[in-house]
């Protein structure tokens, strides 16, 4: 073992100093506190298929910026800029999020951009307006995600190497698709297809519940949005407003019937994989200061947050070695968080993750995950803190943590608080 992973090792059995202390000082209220004061999202629907496989991802975003409004009560002159992560929108999306922008009641004095890092690019919209609101280049902001897979997804999608860097082994390995490498990373850790399938029915499961609970339907935004039927080719006016990829029956058994996706003796496939699907979410932040001056509702508050490297064909351990260093940062243990919100991107990698940070499975996605409603690449980082939030809140918890794999080699984790 090397060094470094000797580190890694420590911190994952013993994260910063933790302790009654350290809870105690990220739970203590002050007026430069970075809070929400509004986080929700569409629901989730199947890319190519489900209620929003007609629908563009700027219109996505123009629906949740207006639920932002509508809910939180603030004057849309207030917020000073909104960041988007998305991965898959030709430009960047930076010319349609503002059309979005202004369209949903945003003045033309709010700034927009959008951001592109992977599958964490929503969690990084959002930490990029918690640094600006910290470091006092704005005041109020919106950090937000969307994605459109069922327009945008596909062979396109991919990019291609120039000889420089195809010639460079470890650069040309960023290209290697998620599925394949994920298969190889199941392999080489000795995750099984049996621990896979297990954990996916479990995400099934759990997702089953909170749904007919209505465990959801505080996050969620209702969006009125066209849908062409494609069997009559009718258009029709829907509104979508529960996970439309969330199915009840599923057991580690049911899985075990499922065909490997990507070799013919691999344990990857599509019911322990994520979900290609459409949808979006925001959060609004500010200072407590801020907040108070303007009436806001504190919904908690964000603390810290962590990106790191790993090797690209071990994308998915990146969670492994974010969450520690987020921890460390927080200045709490392991044992002080009460609810974990990793992605689930392969059920591989999240069981990986899971065991070698020595997680319980009980806090882990309580309501279940990207394998039972989706993840639209860009969204999930965004849509996880209103999950999260949401969740903390309903059962009287205050630490949350939301973490993801990302693509080409990286992780990153966030820090949260509820009130």
């Amino acid at each position: 073992m090397s060094s470094a992973q000797q580190r890694l090792s420590q911190v994952a059995s013993h994260f910063g100093p933790g302790g009654k202390k350290g809870v105690s000082a990220i739970t203590e209220k002050h007026p430069d506190d970075i809070v929400v004061t509004c986080a929700l999202r569409t629901a989730l629907t199947k890319g190519g298929k489900g209620g929003f496989k007609d629908t563009a991802a700027a219109d996505l975003l123009a629906g949740v910026f207006k639920g932002v409004i509508d809910r939180s009560g603030i004057d849309p002159s207030q917020v000073n800029d909104i960041a988007v992560g998305s991965v898959l929108a030709p430009g960047g999306g930076a010319t349609e999020f503002r059309a979005a922008a202004l369209v949903a009641g945003f003045p033309e004095s709010t700034a927009v951009k959008s951001l592109n890092r992977q599958c964490s690019s929503g969690l990084q919209a959002i930490v990029d307006i918690a640094n600006a609101v910290k470091s006092g280049m704005i005041d109020v902001g919106i950090g937000a995600g969307v994605e459109s897979m069922s327009s945008q997804y596909g062979p396109g999608a991919v990019t291609e190497f120039s000889e420089l860097l195809e010639a460079h082994p470890e650069s040309a390995n960023c290209k290697v698709p998620m599925g394949v490498l994920s298969e190889q990373m199941a392999k080489d850790r000795n995750v099984t297809r049996a621990a896979q399938d297990s954990f996916a029915a479990a995400s099934y499961q759990k997702a089953v519940k909170a749904q007919k609970a209505g465990l959801f339907n505080e996050e969620i935004i209702p969006l009125e949005v066209k849908w062409t039927d494609p069997k009559s080719g009718e258009e029709k006016t829907i509104t979508v407003k529960a996970d439309d990829g969330i199915r009840d029956g599923i057991t580690p058994e049911s899985l075990g019937k499922i065909r490997p996706a990507f070799a013919k003796d691999g344990s990857i496939h599509a019911g322990n994989a994520s979900q290609i699907s459409d949808g979006a979410a925001a959060v609004l932040l500010m200072k407590r200061s801020t907040a108070e001056r303007l009436g806001q509702k504190i919904l908690g508050k964000y603390v810290a947050a962590s990106v790191v490297g790993v090797k690209p064909l071990l994308m998915g351990i990146g969670p492994w070695k974010a969450i520690p260093v987020a921890l460390e940062k927080a200045g709490i243990t392991k044992d002080d968080v009460d609810i974990y919100e990793i992605n689930e991107a392969f059920a591989s990698q999240c069981v990986w993750c899971i065991n070698e940070l020595g997680l319980p499975q009980e806090k882990i996605n309580p309501k279940g995950g990207a394998i039972a409603f989706g993840h639209p690449l860009g969204c999930t980082g965004s849509r996880q803190i209103s999950t999260l939030l949401t969740e903390l809140k309903r059962t009287n918890k205050k630490i949350g943590v939301s973490s993801m794999c990302v693509g080409t080699g990286m992780g990153m984790a966030a820090v949260w608080v509820a009130e």
